[in-house]
């Protein structure tokens, strides 16, 4: 396991989203995600699929959908009330706002309205979708709901992020702290990468694997 988080760091994201802890010595994947209650097949899929952008042969068959949506559930908590309400105070600190600048006034509005989207968007998934999966997975299909409408309206919210990027890359006063602000946007473009990864999973692992489900109920199997 250790071999495999230093290979490649970003899948310290996954670990983390899966509940694996660190202090695990030299124990190996197979060990690690037993002792801690982990679905293994589960995790090397979405970590193969990270760090590939692809899913190797089988493992969409062996992915555990309870498992798939723990993760995708702990992905939001972290987004919501970690990794963006910690990008706000930094930028906060960059913008300086007691100075009254409205440039700084404008950058503000535009990130808070994009989380806006981003919060709506995943209490969508976290009330509504995985709520469903969770009916589908005791055994309960929905005459008026299915995966493919959430897919359907499983839209990109980047549009607003895009705007904020230019923003403070165009208009960001020269006398400001850059050291901070080029912190800040390191740290938005990240969480933006982290965002689209996060949302290639819902849309090439979950979703099939909620499809493959419903069929199976339909099929009386």
């Amino acid at each position: 396991m250790s071999d495999l988080i230093t290979d490649n760091f970003s899948l310290l994201m996954v670990m983390s989203r899966f509940g694996l802890k660190l202090g695990f010595g030299d124990q190996t994947v197979k060990d690690v995600c037993e002792a801690q209650g982990v679905d293994m097949h589960t995790f090397l899929a979405v970590a193969n699929f990270v760090n590939e952008g692809q899913l190797a042969y089988g493992d969409d068959e062996q992915v555990s959908l309870s498992s798939l949506m723990e993760y995708l559930k702990n992905a939001h908590t972290y987004f919501l009330d970690f990794n963006l309400p910690t990008i706000r105070r930094k930028l906060i600190e960059a913008l300086n706002l007691a100075s009254g600048d409205n440039v700084g006034m404008l950058i503000l509005k535009f990130f808070d309205e994009y989380v806006e989207e981003v919060r709506n968007h995943m209490e969508y998934e976290n009330n509504e979708v995985f709520v469903y999966v969770e009916g589908v997975l005791e055994g309960r299909l929905s005459a008026s709901y299915g995966i493919v409408t959430y897919s359907s309206r499983h839209n990109e919210i980047d549009s607003k992020l895009n705007e904020l990027k230019n923003i403070i890359i165009k208009y960001y006063p020269e006398s400001g702290n850059n050291n901070l602000m080029n912190s800040v946007l390191y740290d938005i473009f990240n969480c933006e990468q982290d965002l689209i990864s996060h949302g290639e999973v819902e849309d090439y692992m979950f979703v099939p694997a909620v499809a493959r489900e419903e069929r199976r109920l339909k099929n009386g199997r």
